[in-house]
């Protein structure tokens, strides 16, 4: 299969032409090589002002949108309201302008990585060469689980990363997700997700990191870490609260109060900021008491510039500046909706141009928008391009790996079917259909067109002949062997054991015994992922393309983990459909065999094509479909059932939970998720996830979080238990472990005081494993009502058998507080209880300190993490 590269357009004029006296990033006086905004010797503030007093109000207005190319207003959307929010632009009346971003060049369609980056290239220096000053715009992708492009690294999802409790590997997965960004050209990345889960129903769930807003902070700020090692802008989203809307319902008003903002939505974007120092924040879709986030001044002025200090950019979901006027209806048109979003501070509109093009120039210029706010916005986006060197003299729109490949004569083709074996079957370099998301995969009249002199330097005779497609085409691989290893270890750490009677795990059975394995995931890919892996996300709108990366399904790996034995299959039944026909081929196969692993789940989709992802809201907690019906079936023949759970969310189990041999979630884990799980059910791999969010017992009875104040635990005012089946921060090991030496703080800590606690894990068992210790606050008496305990503070203890670490956590006092009465966080003097635990729910030592002092009033600067050292190992003995 191949990409058919874009038509060529015929050859036109250039600005240059058109305008001699334009300034061009060429050389010499005339070209405006002298001028102070192109001298990098120079800060970035000077740089941007002497740029900006020279640019007229069209120019400036440029830089503050984004333009999507590939979109489509028909079929299946990505983006809520596609249909209706999608124009048709005009690229070649807007470019002359500028240009401030381009939209998903590479995760609007499937396209071969190598020929995206030469299209990209190339509208970058169409883009470049059509404006005045020569200035490329940012190109920006989703990469939530990895790179959202046909053939890269489909990583575990989010709340995988929640479940592994190791912020190193998630920094790691994060460097690689921006290497390979940074490699076809993408500046940009929109990830992560900061929203803190307050109702498993809610769809996005699987994009979140959890329940709990130190784990997603920190978890988080590894992420931004990794991603902007390699020179990429990590976007925090979505800034705030948009996970709390109204009955778990996408885009739902949300009715958060003070506290619940203060305490629980907005830290973990602290945390990035300040810990990781993130570059970009995406506003939220939420209205929050009626005040939608792109039009809150408070939130995206006076509390993330003004307090917190921020100088990055802010961006826009999709569509939601213009959905002040469609959606919220605070805006009366487009120009309104702009000078709203402006005004509180949104810097750049995305995906496309609706409110910050013409629209906002006729607005300014009938004097409706002050043209000052068109200057902040355009200085913050200019000097975050001229951090990204895109102002430089040198800048050129090939990134080097390209560059590599334009120069190296390309080897003796594959033969057919074998090239890139591990894509699922891509052959001859790519997909079908025209590279999408950039207008034109060449321009100009020459080869290359307006790429111009960059491009031929870099492709030589291969570019001048017009072969730089053959020269490049199937040659970037997006999915390497250290990718692999990489999404294999998140995974296999993220699974998490939640139940195994009687030893029933690892499975050991002799040879000849007979695996029935059932249930609609069992031998689905899709399976795997989420939905914003490509496949998922981009993928099944072209059935008739490959999914591009190899992903091995449980049924696969647990045929290859266990050779010896007979392993049946059948699906049972579908994900959502309510068809049980299937039930009594499922039943005899559990019947005839020595244990079954019932494999079930999740769908992940869009805006209702799945069971799980954005607009995939759940009802209640209840296995979806009859996947329930089907487990109780299985159970009904008396075999030994192992139930494998492939989600984007935690459901319901407590139906089931004594009568099942051993459970296991693992969400939706990636390409490599099918192994990992194979793995732990075969023992050669020691389990180590933990939940980052309970699982209920029933489906209606917890809706809602760990983090409740004692009128939201269970008790005797309600007949409602909503005590979940297993707690946050809960996970088995197939070895077992002893605390001991536990030292906790003096009796006494002043209220800007520090101390270390500590104590000793050992392993006991007779084979290695990861004890993930976790540090809980509990707050007897406060002045507002405070959840009964919350996490503060937690380390992931590798250890071979016989070994023993020291785990040491620095307590300072700041992390207590919370927003009190006034409304301001403090620090309140008084009685603490910290609490080292396996679970949010098991306890192993409990540690009084008493708060002295003057009750303190704290801001941004305060401690927001609580530092962690592990000694080295000791062995036994």
């Amino acid at each position: 299969m191949t990409v058919r590269p874009a038509q060529e357009t015929p050859a036109q004029e250039t600005p240059a032409q058109q305008n001699p006296s334009r300034e061009t990033p060429g050389e010499g006086p005339a070209a405006g090589s002298g001028a102070p905004w192109r001298d990098p010797a120079l800060p970035a503030e000077a740089r941007v002002a002497d740029l900006l007093a020279r640019m007229t109000l069209e120019e400036k207005t440029a830089q503050l949108y984004g333009i999507w190319a590939g979109a489509d207003a028909s079929g299946d959307g990505v983006a809520p309201h596609q249909h209706e929010m999608t124009e048709a632009v005009d690229w070649d009346a807007l470019i002359p302008r500028g240009l401030g971003q381009i939209t998903r060049c590479f995760g609007t369609a499937p396209v071969d990585p190598a020929l995206g980056a030469l299209a990209l290239a190339r509208t970058q220096r169409r883009i470049a060469d059509a404006g005045r000053f020569g200035i490329p715009a940012v190109a920006h992708e989703e990469c939530l689980a990895g790179f959202t492009a046909h053939g890269a690294t489909a990583y575990p999802v989010p709340l995988a990363w929640g479940a592994a409790f190791d912020p190193e590997l998630v920094a790691e997965m994060g460097a690689r997700i921006g290497a390979d960004l940074a490699a076809v050209g993408v500046q940009q990345g929109l990830a992560p997700v900061l929203d803190v889960v307050r109702d498993l129903r809610w769809g996005r769930v699987e994009e979140t990191i959890g329940e709990d807003p130190y784990l997603v902070g920190t978890i988080g700020a590894a992420y931004v870490r990794g991603l902007q090692s390699a020179g990429v802008v990590a976007t925090l989203k979505h800034f705030a609260g948009y996970a709390g809307s109204a009955g778990a319902r996408n885009l739902s008003p949300v009715r958060a109060g003070a506290r619940e903002l203060g305490d629980i939505v907005l830290p973990p974007f602290e945390t990035a900021l300040r810990e990781a120092g993130a570059r970009s924040v995406m506003h939220s879709y939420a209205e929050v008491d009626g005040v939608p986030a792109a039009a809150d001044r408070e939130l995206l002025t006076g509390l993330l510039r003004e307090t917190w200090g921020f100088d990055g950019t802010v961006v826009a979901d999709y569509f939601g500046i213009g959905f002040l006027e469609t959606v919220h209806r605070v805006a009366a048109d487009p120009a309104d909706a702009g000078r709203l979003a402006l005004a509180a501070g949104v810097d750049t509109e995305l995906p496309t141009v609706r409110c910050y093009g013409d629209a906002l120039v006729g607005a300014v210029r009938a004097g409706q928008v002050p043209e000052e706010l068109v200057d902040r916005a355009a200085e913050r986006v200019l000097r975050q391009k001229c951090e990204l060197g895109l102002l430089d003299p040198d800048w050129s729109p090939v990134p080097p790996v390209l560059s590599a490949l334009l120069r190296e004569p390309r080897a003796a083709e594959p033969a057919p079917g074998e090239q890139h074996a591990a894509d699922g079957g891509r052959v001859d370099g790519g997909v079908d259909g025209d590279v999408q998301g950039v207008p034109d995969g060449r321009t100009g009249g020459r080869p290359g067109g307006a790429v111009g002199a960059s491009l031929d330097s870099e492709a030589g005779d291969a570019e001048q002949a017009g072969n730089a497609e053959s020269t490049v085409a199937g040659r970037l691989d997006l999915d390497p062997p250290r990718n692999r290893a990489l999404a294999r270890a998140l995974a296999e750490r993220s699974c998490v054991l939640l139940a195994n009677r009687d030893g029933a795990l690892p499975l050991r059975p002799a040879g000849g015994s007979r695996i029935a394995v059932v249930g609609p995931r069992a031998d689905d890919p899709l399976a795997m992922l989420g939905c914003y892996s490509f496949p998922a996300h981009v993928g099944v709108a072209h059935p008739e393309v490959p999914l591009g990366v190899r992903v091995p399904t449980v049924l696969d790996a647990l045929r290859t983990e266990f050779g010896a034995c007979e392993v049946t299959h059948a699906p049972g039944c579908d994900v959502s459909e309510p068809d049980t026909a299937g039930f009594a081929a499922a039943a005899g196969l559990a019947r005839d065999a020595d244990v079954c692993v019932a494999v079930l789940g999740d769908r992940a989709g869009l805006f209702g094509r799945g069971t799980s992802g954005e607009g995939c809201d759940a009802p209640d907690l209840a296995l979806p479909g009859v996947q329930g019906e089907l487990l109780e079936t299985l159970l009904d023949t008396g075999t030994p059932v192992v139930l494998v759970l492939l989600t984007g969310r935690t459901y319901a189990l407590g139906r089931w939970a004594d009568r099942l041999a051993g459970s296991l979630v693992a969400f939706f884990p990636g390409e490599e998720g099918g192994p990992a799980v194979a793995g732990v059910l075969s023992g050669r791999v020691s389990p180590s996830g933990r939940l980052p969010l309970g699982v209920p017992r029933d489906p209606g009875g917890q809706p809602w979080t760990y983090l409740q104040p004692p009128l939201g635990l269970a008790g005797g005012s309600s007949s409602i238990d909503p005590t979940p089946l297993y707690p946050f921060g809960h996970g088995l090991s197939y070895t077992a472990f002893r605390w001991e030496d536990c030292a906790g703080p003096p009796p006494e800590l002043p209220t800007d005081g520090a101390a270390e606690v500590a104590l000793t894990v050992r392993n006991t068992g007779d084979r290695e494993g990861a004890e993930v210790v976790q540090l809980y606050l509990h707050d007897p008496v406060a002045q507002t009502t405070r959840p009964d305990t919350r996490l503060i503070g937690y380390a992931r203890v590798p250890l071979a058998p016989g070994e023993a670490r020291r785990v040491r956590f620095r307590f300072h006092a700041d992390l207590s507080s919370f927003t009190g009465l006034a409304g301001h966080r403090l620090v309140e003097p008084g009685e603490l209880e910290l609490r080292f635990a396996a679970s949010s729910a098991d306890v192993r030592h409990r540690m009084r300190v008493r708060l002295t002092g003057p009750e303190r009033r704290v801001g941004h600067d305060r401690a927001l993490v609580c530092p962690v050292t592990l000694d080295d190992p000791r062995p036994a003995g």
